[in-house]
């Protein structure tokens, strides 16, 4: 059973950088896409950036375009989010879901939550004004 593991979530100021890692263990991720998720408090899960399977494809939303940058080292099976220039309404926990599509090339930004096939628990990001 795949099992993902988001860490490097913390505390930053405004205008500062992190680094998000998604590791997977127990499987690979050689035929899955991960679309980054975040939830602020109140609200519901947002898609916000994917990579497919392949990594040379990523799609962001509007919100966190130019801002955001997914990669990945399927040597690693992980999958990072650098994240720049933070806002406070940034601050959220942070997933990231898996989904297997054999279509390496492809990922879905606006995938719908209930349509991922993995979770991890979600990483903490909060930035401070």
């Amino acid at each position: 059973q795949l099992r993902l593991v988001e860490s490097g979530g913390g505390l930053v100021q405004f205008g500062g950088s992190l680094n998000l890692s998604c590791a997977a263990s127990g499987g690979t991720l050689d035929y899955d896409y991960i679309t980054w998720f975040r939830q602020a408090p109140g609200k519901e899960h947002e898609g916000i950036s994917c990579i497919s399977a392949s990594g040379t494809n990523a799609n962001y939303t509007d919100f966190v375009k130019g801002r955001f940058t997914s990669s990945r080292d399927n040597a690693k099976d992980t999958v990072y989010l650098q994240m720049n220039d933070l806002r406070p309404e940034d601050t959220a926990v942070y997933y990231c879901a898996a989904r297997s599509n054999f279509v390496r090339s492809l990922c879905g930004v606006r995938s719908l939550p209930e349509s991922m096939d993995w979770w991890g628990k979600g990483t903490l990001v909060i930035v401070s004004p």
